[in-house]
């Protein structure tokens, strides 16, 4: 996915074409397996100076009275568990695999979605070699494309079993995907921890911007056989899912999201502000652009905020509703005209001037509950700490 308003076009084809399985005329090329004992393979690593996830990640915080302050952040060096990420559809690579060379879109992403989690893990976010959004531009005209569908996940196998090797040490795991990095993150849970003693170590699993399949009224079953739904925000070796649309344009029939096959399966969708008993907690990208392709101004009269990100504490809330076979984050702007605080947030994808409402929040899946999922991983890392160290007192 792209995470700008304007590229909603690209992005719609994108995830459109992963969604219903497009067909595809596959060239499977043999193609040379990445180092990952490299670190150029790499977009974060812990302790290293100048890589992706080293950004700018200042806030300032906007009470529902205009007044604000700034929020600093910093990295934890003594975080007690990892975090592994796996990054959207964002290559806009002419190819029809992206490269391995971290672009603009890649280093955004990161920015937006992963960075932040360096305050409660170490953080690991491997280049893979993804489907680009050129290539599924190509096959959502009808024309065939020439890309090796397997090649991504066998890129981020080879990363995640070199982790383990090299990096892991026999600590706990948490992981974090969205959209294309979230189907990645399902396949190669099925494959290599559902059920494996390597579960053991999983803190949790965010799959965040994916249709995540469970038996209706249970928490287990369905896309995983031993990992249950997150219940609590101390649970671990669970998972937490949702995709997000605005209360006020609730999923339409053709919704991309919260729909999965079988009568008696639904899409997965945990509230982390729930989840976490606190109000939904956000960090929105201030550069991002509403429908109309203006930057939200986020204070009437107000251009002086320069931080990357801001958070507005009460503008937005969110439920999970289940309704008509669609299971989603709903999530509502409580907006004032009487205060100076914006009474909208961008966030749709917008294709020649029309919102597509059937992608809902996509673009700020991640983005709308930042806080509050910083806030269950850090309680599920002590939960782990704490299961792993009665666990070793038994023995």
């Amino acid at each position: 996915m792209q995470y700008k308003n304007h590229r909603g076009l690209l992005a719609a084809a994108a995830l459109t074409a992963l969604l219903t399985g497009a067909h595809v005329s596959a060239q499977q090329a043999n193609t040379a397996k990445n180092d990952y004992g490299d670190g150029k393979n790499w977009l974060c690593r812990p302790d290293r100076a100048g890589d992706a996830c080293a950004v700018d990640l200042t806030t300032t915080v906007i009470a529902a009275d205009g007044k604000t302050s700034v929020e600093k952040w910093s990295a934890n060096a003594d975080a007690p568990v990892d975090c592994f990420y796996v990054y959207p559809t964002v290559s806009s690579d002419t190819t029809p695999n992206s490269d391995m060379n971290a672009g603009p879109e890649e280093l955004s992403v990161v920015h937006q979605q992963f960075a932040r989690f360096g305050s409660m893990c170490r953080v690991y976010a491997p280049l893979y070699r993804q489907i680009t959004l050129t290539t599924l531009r190509t096959m959502m005209s009808g024309k065939p494309a020439a890309m090796n569908p397997t090649l991504g996940y066998n890129d981020v196998l080879d990363a995640w079993n070199h982790y383990l090797k090299h990096d892991n040490k026999g600590r706990g795991i948490v992981l974090i995907g969205h959209s294309q990095g979230s189907s990645v993150l399902m396949q190669l849970m099925a494959q290599e921890i559902d059920g494996k003693p390597i579960q053991k170590q999983l803190v949790s699993a965010l799959l965040l911007g994916w249709n995540v399949a469970v038996p209706k009224g249970k928490d287990i079953g369905g896309s995983f056989k031993h990992i249950p739904v997150c219940q609590s925000a101390t649970q671990i070796q669970c998972v937490l899912a949702y995709a997000s649309f605005r209360s006020s344009s609730p999923p339409p029939a053709n919704t991309l999201f919260g729909k999965v096959p079988g009568a008696d399966m639904q899409a997965v969708c945990v509230n982390p502000a729930a989840l976490e008993d606190r109000a939904l907690h956000s960090y929105l990208n201030t550069s991002g652009r509403n429908g109309t392709g203006e930057p939200t101004k986020w204070i009437a009269g107000d251009t002086s905020i320069t931080t990357p990100f801001v958070s507005v504490p009460g503008l937005l809330s969110a439920q999970c509703v289940n309704e008509a076979g669609v299971s989603y984050l709903s999530v509502t702007v409580n907006g004032n005209v009487s205060d100076p605080r914006t009474d909208e947030i961008a966030g749709d994808v917008v294709s020649n001037g029309e919102i597509q409402r059937n992608w809902g929040l996509h673009l700020i899946d991640a983005n709308i509950a930042m806080g509050n999922l910083l806030g269950i991983v850090g309680q599920q890392s002590k939960a782990y700490v704490a299961a792993a160290k009665d666990c070793n007192c038994k023995k």
